[in-house]
């Protein structure tokens, strides 16, 4: 199997298409990079910019570049020696216009007879044999209905008519009577939709990969690629959303002929992937909490939670409780078809009352600690959720008792779709609400985290990184995606916060009073982001403002937006460009917190790129991004003056600043360069203790099989490069700094960012940090071999 050192995730859209990647493929080189990192690429709705609607598997999409795309790119990859990493949907299709995806077209205009009727999930039986879909404004939209081109149409909504279902003339609304589909309000969706979609996306209709046709159609494309020699490894997108996973990757291992594979997976804390799957590992959530958590002051916990309280109006939030209350609001809101669909699978004779019965699995899932199991995988966790929910609701336990043994029979259709059901509440009740409503630090609540982990000691992490090293080594890991809710150098600001919690607290104060909001968490979320991102457009904050808020669903939401609140909202974001006091306040503000947020950004980065796992670097990331969530972290990236920036790196510049773009590009084109070129140096990990006042405020590791201060490392020549990142930089300046710190090296060292050596044995911990707050330290012997090969 042909794997990564490390990936640079490339966004493929209209506007940036594979044959823009290809002309990319250099300066991707030229930074250090093993393997580019393609998002969807096969045919999407048209003017989708992400690509995970894909409406025809069977193809490249034309507007993303075609065939002669892919093919441009992966021969630039080849000829610079590189891999192809390609994304990929399996879990569903895009159906938001439905004569763009001839699978969905079929099954609208010929129902049960479609060839493709296996293919999607369908309740037949609950819509009297039509599919629901929920596109109208209300039933009485029935009357608006249109015969035009041989098409039934609404609005500008396009749909088939059955063969014989209409003749000249006939009302549209007895044509539509005749459909195999029944157009319905889409307030409907909520209780009475009858297909699998993904989440709540009533345009994302879920497929049934599980069936070998399904999978073969679906993949035939996919499965050339590996045949031709176009690509050499997947990202397997919502895995969880699939009847089955495990049985999903070993086909799609056997079809690709041993490919390298991730999965996308949200591992909480503590959990495992099973190991019959068959994957290399995930895509790095779980690396990206553990990291973040480097640099947060565990002293600051006690202080933000009194904030929290104080904005809520009384204690500060209990996120397990408001976790199930969010959960509770998925299952019986937006995702309530789903709940019911799971109560007609219950078999007759054996199911508690209809009302009891989707009450108590919507008790159930919200009790789950984790995104699904995958049976027999994940029993125990299935039985302490049925524990958690009868002690909950004591009055739902006997149906508790009757679901649980159902649960847990692998082979039920029941327990197959509860399985596929847990994941889209955990998604939607956690991810995209609880996430905008626990607000005490933002860098907490992002994708893969568990927000009531505050912060994470250097010794605990060190633990984690030796298990990745040993049971993971080729999963990936990353700070910033496409999904994270802020990008990673936003993370890196706002965890300075709890480094000045009482100065947060006073401008926060000062905010409110200036640009009061009547929601005190949402406030906080609020200005926690813009002082993490800014400076940002007033378009860029608006953006992010509805959209926290609505997720958030305290004072307004997506279904029905409180008007009143979000002008109010509206004003406070205003308030940032056209009130003086507050743009001042804000800065002020702004400016404490970046010299140790751009600390905390390179000692982040540099710790991702070189720790276990094989990193990833989003687009645009080796600069400073401070993203929001999306689209805001879709932006288009400047590649021209990357490649100058790097190239002027080369020629012997060095940044003025350590809070430079050119620094954190220094540090990622160096760490990324020295993984793929001298892989010697990544072969194990052990963590490097320093000693001295300071100590606690170094993140130190090698890579070497040894450890790193050993005689063996030194006497086998084992020693491998040695990472020293700066953590809690405030806390350290206010107590004098580094002083007398020391760490001891192995052998004699090269720091691979300012070329400095170092001596074997004790070295300062100051001079090895005194140009930045990160060093990457070499062997010198093959830091000298490696400058040498370069220069010749």
């Amino acid at each position: 199997m042909k794997t990564p050192v490390s990936t640079y995730r490339l966004q493929i859209r209209p506007s940036f298409t594979l044959q823009d990647a290809a002309a990319t493929v250099p300066y991707l080189k030229s930074l250090g990079v093993d393997w580019i990192y393609l998002s969807p690429i096969l045919t999407a709705e048209k003017g989708s910019d992400h690509g995970y609607d894909v409406t025809d598997p069977s193809a490249v999409d034309a507007d993303r570049g075609g065939p002669e795309g892919l093919k441009a790119v992966s021969r630039a990859a080849r000829d610079a020696g590189m891999g192809v990493l390609v994304d990929i949907v399996p879990n569903h299709v895009g159906v938001a216009s439905p004569y763009q995806n001839p699978w969905w077209w079929s099954l609208l205009k010929e129902g049960k007879q479609s060839p493709y009727a296996e293919a999607f999930d369908v309740d037949w039986d609950f819509a009297g044999g039509r599919v629901r879909l929920p596109v109208l404004g209300s039933d009485d939209d029935l009357d608006k209905l249109e015969i035009r081109g041989g098409e039934l149409r609404y609005y500008d909504h396009r749909f088939p008519l059955a063969d014989g279902s209409y003749s000249e003339g006939d009302d549209p609304r007895d044509v539509h009577a005749r459909q195999h589909y029944e157009l319905v309000g889409w307030r409907r969706a909520d209780n009475e939709l009858n297909y699998r979609r993904f989440f709540a996306v009533n345009t994302l209709a879920g497929i049934r990969v599980e069936i070998p046709r399904v999978f073969d159609e679906a993949h035939e494309e996919v499965v050339r690629w590996f045949r031709e020699g176009l690509a050499d490894g997947l990202r397997i997108d919502h895995p969880d959303g699939l009847a089955d996973p495990e049985g999903y990757l070993r086909r799609l291992r056997d079809a690709t002929g041993g490919s390298y594979l991730l999965v996308e997976k949200i591992l909480e804390p503590g959990e495992e992937l099973p190991s019959s799957f068959e994957c290399e590992g995930t895509t790095g959530y779980d690396a990206l909490a553990d990291v973040d958590r480097l640099f947060v002051d565990p002293e600051a916990q006690t202080a933000l939670d009194q904030l929290d309280g104080r904005l809520r109006g009384g204690e500060s939030a209990d996120y397990e409780e408001m976790i199930r209350g969010t959960k509770r609001r998925i299952t019986d809101g937006i995702l309530h078809s789903e709940i019911l669909r799971l109560g007609r699978l219950i078999p007759a004779g054996t199911e508690p009352d209809a009302g009891p019965a989707a009450d108590a699995l919507s008790e159930i899932i919200a009790a789950f600690p984790v995104y699904r199991t995958y049976l027999p995988f994940g029993e125990e966790v299935l039985k302490e959720a049925c524990s958690l929910a009868a002690r909950n609701r004591p009055d739902l336990a006997q149906a508790v008792e009757l679901l649980q043994p159902l649960l847990l029979d692998s082979g039920s259709a029941l327990a197959q779709r509860f399985q596929q059901t847990s994941g889209m509440v955990m998604a939607k009740g956690v991810e995209d609400t609880a996430f905008f409503r626990y607000t005490r630090l933002g860098t907490l609540t992002e994708v893969g985290a568990d927000p009531t982990e505050f912060a994470l000691a250097p010794s605990e992490f060190h633990r984690r990184m030796e298990r990745r090293e040993a049971e993971l080594p080729l999963s990936m890991t990353t700070l910033s995606t496409h999904d994270t809710k802020r990008s990673e150098d936003t993370r890196a600001r706002i965890s300075v916060i709890s480094e000045f919690v009482g100065e947060w607290d006073k401008v926060l104060t000062r905010l409110q009073e200036l640009a009061p909001l009547p929601d005190g968490p949402l406030s906080s979320l609020l200005w926690q982001a813009i002082a993490g991102a800014w400076p940002a457009s007033r378009e860029r904050l608006q953006q992010y403002a509805t959209k926290a808020a609505r997720e958030a669903g305290n004072s307004t939401d997506w279904l029905d937006p409180d008007e009143a609140f979000e002008q109010k909202l509206a004003a406070a974001v205003d308030s940032v460009f056209d009130n003086p006091e507050v743009r001042a306040e804000l800065e002020s503000f702004v400016a404490l917190l970046e010299p140790y947020g751009a600390a905390n950004a390179l000692s982040a980065k540099l710790v991702q790129l070189t720790m276990p796992g094989v990193p990833d670097v989003y687009q645009g990331t080796e600069f400073w991004d401070r993203s929001l969530t999306d689209p805001d972290n879709r932006r288009t990236v400047d590649f021209a003056a990357r490649q100058r920036a790097l190239a002027a790196l080369d020629a012997g510049e060095r940044p003025a600043s350590y809070q430079d773009d050119a620094a954190k590009l220094l540090v990622a084109s160096r760490a990324l360069r020295l993984r793929r070129d001298r892989p010697e140096l990544f072969t194990g990990y052990a963590a490097v203790a320093a000693a001295g006042p300071a100590a606690a405020h170094l993140v130190a590791f090698s890579r070497g099989t040894g450890s790193a201060g050993s005689e063996t490392a030194t006497a086998t020549g084992s020693a491998g490069a040695v990472t020293l990142a700066t953590r809690l930089p405030r806390r350290l300046e206010q107590a004098g700094g580094w002083q007398d710190t020391t760490v001891t090296l192995p052998v004699a060292m090269t720091d691979e960012l300012t070329g400095t050596s170092f001596g074997r044995g004790q070295v300062s911990v100051a001079d090895v940090l005194a140009s930045y707050p990160v060093a990457l330290l070499v062997p010198a012997t093959s830091a000298s071999s490696e400058r040498s090969e370069n220069d010749g």
